[in-house]
């Protein structure tokens, strides 16, 4: 018997089955920031339709959750589940580094 996926709440608030949770943290609307969100969207997209949740989390809304988690450069791709963890800092444009560094490829 296979090993189930975690639930999530999508944005509609219906169920979804997500094997791959990553959290994106960023700074506001700044250059960087918007790349990183459009590339991860766009690589998801593609690689992972349909089999992924992303949170992107503005540090500056949230400065106590980047504390906490110790963050010091954003952006900051964080692949949550599956393990292992992996982090990927930048606007994530290199497509071929980010498939290697998420297991993707």
């Amino acid at each position: 018997m296979g090993k189930k996926q975690p639930s999530l709440p999508d944005t509609t608030g219906a169920t979804v089955h997500a094997a791959y949770v990553f959290r994106l943290y960023v700074t506001g609307a700044s250059p960087n920031s918007s790349r990183a969100i459009i590339n991860i969207k766009e690589i998801c997209e593609i690689y992972l339709k349909d089999r992924y949740t992303l949170e992107i989390i503005d540090v500056y809304q949230q400065p106590m959750l980047a504390k906490s988690e110790q963050i010091v450069a954003l952006p900051l791709l964080v692949k949550v589940s599956p393990a292992p963890t992996r982090k990927l800092i930048g606007d994530l444009a290199d497509k071929e580094k980010v498939l290697k560094t998420l297991g993707l490829k």
